[in-house]
């Protein structure tokens, strides 16, 4: 018969997976049973599902045959009788016998009653243990609330001190990014800096997630709205204070709050709420910006802020649904652009990137023969002032017809050396961004929604209730890829358009961040 090995630990204390298999081993062998899997599974019972446990379930389940669950004693398989009813229903349908190697126990079919009766019973002990495990964290953690030491870990910024025997002694500035999360705050507070751009700032700083990638938004905010930060900790809604020193005082806390709240902002009455278009939009007839407006408290107009009354005398309100209409039908079009239209044109821009390149080498090598050769002859024009072959009024007009010259070949070398003509990359970045700007657009919140569009409009009018659009370039050239019908004309335009902004304008706007 086949058989599974499961072990199971969920404290430091409590003996280990392997020497668990190597007991439960020697078992199978006594028994004659074949062992066919191995699951050692590390995690605590109290936490969560049990997903390893689900997969041995499943596999037992997909069994053609009847397979032996071999484990060390019963706690290490189950601590619930949720748990036992999944066993009991796969032992009644003889897909299964468990082998408790400690209590000398096998369940199968035919187990009598005395033997399930002594499974329940171990059951029992096993969750009553669980329980009492739970009651001791609990008065544990109270302690510790109440002495002002943190429960988990620590927030970001902050980093734990332990002693040998790894407990934790205390809780102080990770010196690598505590002074960041602090401008976080200061940055905030301002009143200039969203989530999105405070993230962006501060992964400039140096600020990164674990794996190396900008902090979500989520995160941002979490880390705006963590009161730990100024000596406050909270437990399952209760507030403790901690006996750590503080990141930052109480009173840039509360000002970031009103920040986050939307009290000070200016000058939209409205600027805390979720407004997509907020200060995109403008007013075809006098350039005003459009305002949002609630209405019935759930539908969003704009309307004219009537900054220039000469001009728009009469309010017209615009529904945002009818705004969002032509932004979706944009993307839309960039999402239908055929894929292998979008790679003929990188591929094209590639090769005249890669000509270019070649240019540029060839002429920084010429430029550098000419700048040494000029060196060769300021030399020789020292030794000839020395020898006494000039004088010295003719070595200094000289000398400074030369250095003039190495002047003028350094300006050369510098425009030919920072020529960027690697402009394919940033333009394949740009494309493929374009081509999933929509499902992109509708998988964001608003936030990640305004950031996209600041970066793909150039101006957005109404005037009345008619919605014009005009597109930043490259996506503006990039909406005549699907009908122009032939390839050269196309890369013509995309070559001399001014990639070395294009780039610079897409590493500010922090949409990369949403694709990463």
């Amino acid at each position: 018969m086949k058989a599974i090995i499961l072990a199971r630990v969920s404290d430091k204390k409590q003996d280990s997976n392997e020497a668990q298999v190597v007991r439960v081993s020697d078992y199978v062998k006594y028994k004659g049973l074949t062992v066919w899997k191995t699951f050692e599974i590390e995690e605590s019972s109290t936490k969560g599902d049990r997903e390893r446990f689900q997969e041995v379930i499943k596999i037992i389940e997909d069994s053609k045959e009847t397979i032996a669950l071999v484990v060390d004693t019963v706690d290490r398989l189950q601590r619930s009788f949720r748990e036992s009813v999944q066993l009991d229903e796969l032992r009644r349908a003889g897909k299964i016998e468990i082998h408790f190697y400690r209590e000398n126990l096998v369940i199968h079919r035919d187990s009598n009653s005395s033997d399930i009766l002594r499974w329940d019973m171990a059951v029992m002990f096993a969750k009553s243990y669980v329980l009492q495990l739970s009651d001791n964290v609990k008065r544990k953690q109270k302690h510790m609330l109440a002495n002002g030491e943190l429960i988990g870990k620590p927030p970001i910024g902050y980093e734990s001190i332990y002693d040998e025997a790894g407990k934790r002694t205390d809780v102080v500035f990770d010196l690598k990014n505590a002074h960041i999360i602090k401008k976080m705050f200061e940055l905030y507070a301002t009143g200039n800096y969203s989530n999105l751009t405070v993230r962006d700032q501060t992964f400039k700083d140096g600020l990164k997630s674990s794996v190396g990638k900008p902090l979500s938004l989520s995160m941002v905010d979490h880390i705006l709205n963590n009161t730990f930060y100024y000596g406050q900790m909270v437990s399952k809604g209760k507030p403790y204070p901690h006996k750590y020193q503080p990141l930052i005082t109480k009173e840039l806390f509360d000002k970031c709050q009103r920040i986050r709240k939307g009290w000070k902002k200016k000058p939209f009455a409205y600027a805390s709420k979720p407004f997509i278009l907020r200060g995109l939009v403008r007013c075809g007839k006098c350039g005003c910006s459009m305002s949002p407006d609630l209405k019935k408290g759930k539908y969003t107009y704009y309307s004219c802020s009537n900054g220039r009354k000469d001009i728009c005398s009469t309010k017209v309100y615009v529904p945002e649904k009818s705004l969002l209409e032509p932004i979706y039908e944009v993307l839309e079009q960039f999402k239908n652009i055929p894929q292998a239209r979008i790679d003929k044109l990188i591929a094209g821009l590639k090769q005249s990137s890669e000509a270019k390149n070649l240019y540029h080498k060839n002429t920084i090598n010429t430029l550098q023969s000419e700048y040494n050769s000029v060196q060769t002859r300021i030399d020789r024009l020292m030794d000839l002032l020395i020898e006494g072959s000039i004088t010295k009024t003719d070595y200094d007009k000289k000398l400074k017809e030369f250095k003039d010259k190495q002047y003028d070949i350094n300006i050369q070398l510098d425009e030919h050396t920072k020529a960027d003509e690697s402009y394919y990359i940033t333009a394949s970045t740009v494309f493929n961004l374009a081509k999933d700007a929509f499902d992109l657009f509708e998988s964001s919140e608003v936030p990640e929604k305004r950031a996209i569009l600041n970066y793909i409009l150039s101006n957005y009018t109404v005037n009345e209730k008619t919605p014009c659009i005009t597109m930043r370039s490259p996506f503006k050239e990039l909406l005549s890829l699907s009908t122009q019908p032939t390839m050269l004309p196309l890369l013509d335009k995309f070559r001399t358009l001014n990639w070395t902004s294009i780039k610079a304008e897409l590493q500010f706007s922090g949409v990369l961040n949403l694709v990463v």
